[in-house]
């Protein structure tokens, strides 16, 4: 990735924030903590990475993505706009009744969502099913799914890990948010699931250590794991809730807070202000 490619990415990266920041205050409602922690992940994958088509969004041989954190589809609708499945209008919808924007996706009502989650832990597994069906199947389609370090604790995504790795499901990429943060405090004073890489290592996958903030990090990652042969590949991405809003970075309190008027401002004024700085 040459300095030009990386700098178009954060420029995307931010706006996708802004996206967030718009929905989350104009529904009133929303988690824009770990939507923020995400957002260059989702830039990377829809803008580089991933083989899709947003003028075709069901096509059969399309690279798939399922947001196993179903409650931070405001960062998955923000990215879906700005690639172009739907307007970027469409974010100031989030939550309403009737909208195609509901509080987590759903693969009816939204272009480019390829599996409705919410329920924690369930999303992985959807993606196992997916990557074991082009395999079945003889399809190249590969597999990203993105979970919360918190979303871990939970038991299925064990058996679902479990399932991947005797199965060689090297079409498989699962991405883990450690923002170290969840709804009532650090994830180790909740139930610690650490340490990550140590336990995906234990559950025979391929694992990879980035910041999860650093273009060049995340492409070499996701980059190395589309090589790997023979095992599912966990990104275990350290990065950081609110990143990119001064007074939402590593605070609990935004994991499902929205913003008011005030707030609002001052969260589109520091995100402004850093889009014209990339665009200068």
């Amino acid at each position: 990735m040459d300095a030009a490619e990386k700098k178009q990415l954060q420029i995307k990266a931010c706006m996708v924030r802004m996206g967030v920041i718009e929905g989350v205050f104009n529904a009133k409602s929303g988690h824009p903590g770990g939507s923020l922690s995400i957002a260059d992940i989702l830039t990377y994958l829809y803008f580089d990475h991933m083989r899709i088509d947003p003028k075709n969004p069901a096509d059969e041989d399309r690279d798939r993505f399922v947001l196993s954190k179903g409650h931070t589809a405001p960062a998955l609708y923000a990215t879906l706009a700005q690639r172009g499945y739907f307007p970027v209008s469409e974010l100031k919808n989030l939550r309403k009744p009737g909208s195609m924007l509901q509080g987590h996706p759903s693969m009816r009502r939204t272009p480019g969502v390829d599996m409705s989650t919410g329920s924690l832990g369930q999303g992985i597994s959807a993606a196992v099913g997916m990557a074991l069906g082009a395999k079945l199947d003889g399809k190249d389609y590969r597999v990203f799914t993105v979970l919360g370090d918190g979303e871990i604790e939970e038991g299925q995504v064990w058996e679902a890990a479990m399932f991947a790795a005797a199965k060689g499901l090297d079409n498989l990429v699962a991405v883990i948010d450690n923002n170290n943060l969840q709804i009532d405090g650090s994830i180790a004073e909740v139930n610690s699931p650490y340490p990550i890489p140590e336990k995906f290592r234990a559950f025979g996958w391929n694992v990879i250590e980035i910041y999860g903030h650093s273009f060049d990090e995340i492409d070499a990652a996701f980059n190395a794991a589309a090589e790997l042969k023979g095992k599912p590949t966990a990104i275990v991405a350290k990065t950081v809730k609110g990143c990119g809003v001064s007074f939402m970075e590593n605070q609990c309190s935004w994991h499902g807070t929205a913003p008011n008027a005030e707030q609002y401002e001052q969260a589109m004024s520091e995100l402004q202000a850093k889009l014209t700085e990339l665009e200068a």
